[in-house]
């Protein structure tokens, strides 16, 4: 059974822009030791995965992030609540 290679969104940036900037689909995957097909698909999805023309992110890097940041808003509103919970004791007392 043939090993599947998983390769990281910064490697698979580097191989785009060095087809963007004149290197053949042929010439990578010799020197690179990736098909073709898998260049090309990665030209295909580079949207998907954020690797379209000036974003330096990892699409995982993002999603984390956007992650993050929700975790964050939701974590500020439950302590929002909770300031205004004590707030209330404090006025009754």
């Amino acid at each position: 059974m043939k090993k599947i290679k998983n390769y990281d969104n910064v490697f698979k940036q580097t191989i785009l822009k060095l087809h963007e900037n004149g290197k053949s689909l042929k010439e990578l995957s010799r020197e690179y030791g990736i098909s073709t097909q898998s260049i090309s698909t990665w030209k295909r999805n580079s949207k998907k995965i954020g690797l379209e023309k000036g974003k330096d992110i990892a699409y995982e890097e993002l999603l984390e992030l956007r992650k993050k940041v929700k975790d964050l808003e939701r974590d500020n509103d439950i302590l929002k609540k909770g300031l205004a919970i004590f707030a209330q004791l404090q006025e009754k007392e």
